[in-house]
């Protein structure tokens, strides 16, 4: 059927199929998303063990689908003989025969799964962090990760959240189309976390970017009068455009500074901005069009230089408004050192320290590092750099502020 390795095979269908079925897992099992989640990893752990050896089936994803079922129905004799649970299984049998299946206004599954799952029953966080690990696959590191908290708290989260969907009995049901709004502030910060994770250098996030924009214009066409979906389509659109220069040829990270701005994609800057430029003429701008607007400043510029970073600096006066974060405090912090100085900067990153707000990120401390080195503060400026060494989640970044360390002067 293909001459791809039968791995391959299966990680492209991870990518593509997980979602599908794990949702046809939590409608199987009655709303048990931990043993949806388990009969999902389940199959496709069975799939790099056979395929291998048989072939890769020809209905690969009907083939995950049966393993998964018939897990769980093992899972739920072994667990249970009670005669109202096994005519529950039994009953939805027939039903789980074929993947997911769509009935709704939601014009791509994938979209109207993250609907699906952000239950307002549940809080913001609590939404998007449960739809990342079951319909988006991603890790609790991950997860974690993107939250700025430890991979236990982060854990204690998800299993909280999927307590409270078992217990509360909420349905995992597509939701009428007069209730999308209430859920779009969660299905819109998943897609933005998706997007960021992209960023990681694991070899097997690659496609997440293309998915999540992709994702993003599906989304824009269902609620065009939503400015806040045109925004985050926007952000992801000027950000995305950089990407190809993020990298050198030895896959080493470089910094905004020293990108070849020639290798940008020019024509995802002007669509974005476009983009941008619509939405906020509607004048009701929110977090992801005012990050866009941060992102076209960027993108628009000559050269770091040249860039308009007091326009920047009161973008994220604006952003901090109407999200307050630590994160939006570091950024702004960033922009005031490029328009004001470090010695403006210095105290704003200091006070963010002191919080442990943000003790963990290694940001945090790679631009204190930087700020104190350009103030000639250069023994503190390779403590923070050290620091933030020991931080750092991957190793592209870690060989940057490996090369960083060994440029500073030391005494």
């Amino acid at each position: 059927m293909t001459d791809k390795p039968a791995s391959e095979v299966v990680a492209e269908i991870y990518a593509d199929g997980w979602s599908r079925i794990v949702a046809t897992m939590i409608r199987f099992t009655g709303g048990d998303w931990n043993l949806a989640e388990e009969c999902a990893q389940e199959a496709f752990t069975q799939a790099l063990r056979r395929w291998p050896e048989e072939g890769v089936p020809r209905q690969p994803l009907a083939w995950l689908t049966t393993a998964a079922r018939n897990r769980a129905i093992d899972t739920l004799r072994r667990a249970s003989t009670e005669a109202a649970k096994l005519r529950q299984w039994a009953a939805q049998e027939a039903e789980v025969q074929q993947p997911y299946t769509r009935d709704s206004e939601i014009p791509d599954e994938r979209l109207e799964l993250m609907f699906t799952c952000c239950h307002p029953a549940l809080n913001l966080d609590a939404q998007v962090a449960l739809t990342l690990r079951s319909l988006a696959g991603l890790s609790t590191a991950d997860i974690a990760r993107a939250f700025l908290v430890s991979e236990r708290t982060m854990g204690q989260r998800i299993f909280r959240a999927k307590q409270k969907v078992a217990h509360a009995v909420i349905p995992f049901r597509v939701p009428p189309a007069h209730l999308l709004p209430d859920r779009l502030p969660a299905v819109l910060h998943v897609l933005y976390l998706l997007f960021n994770e992209s960023y990681s250098d694991q070899e097997h996030k690659a496609r997440l970017s293309a998915e999540a924009i992709r994702l993003a214009r599906v989304l824009a066409s269902l609620m065009p009068d939503e400015p806040e979906a045109q925004g985050l389509l926007a952000l992801m659109l000027l950000q995305d455009a950089r990407r190809s220069a993020r990298l050198d040829a030895d896959g080493e990270l470089v910094t905004l500074e020293h990108q070849d701005r020639s290798r940008w994609d020019h024509e995802g800057i002007e669509e974005g901005t476009a983009i941008l430029e619509r939405a906020l003429r509607r004048r009701r701008a929110g977090p992801y069009q005012i990050q866009a607007a941060v992102a076209a400043c960027h993108a628009t510029a000559p050269s770091v230089a040249e860039t308009d970073w007091p326009q920047i600096v009161g973008l994220y006066d604006q952003l901090r408004q109407v999200l307050p974060s630590p994160l939006v405090e570091l950024n702004r912090a960033v922009a005031v050192a490029m328009a004001q100085g470090p010695e403006a900067a210095l105290p704003e990153v200091d006070a963010l320290a002191e919080s442990g707000h943000l003790d963990g990120y290694h940001l945090l401390h790679a631009t204190r590092a930087d700020l104190l080195r350009r103030l000639g503060r250069e023994e503190e400026a390779q403590a923070s750099l050290r620091t933030a060494l020991e931080l750092a989640p991957t190793d592209a970044e870690r060989r940057l502020l490996e090369r960083r360390l060994l440029e500073q002067p030391s005494r």
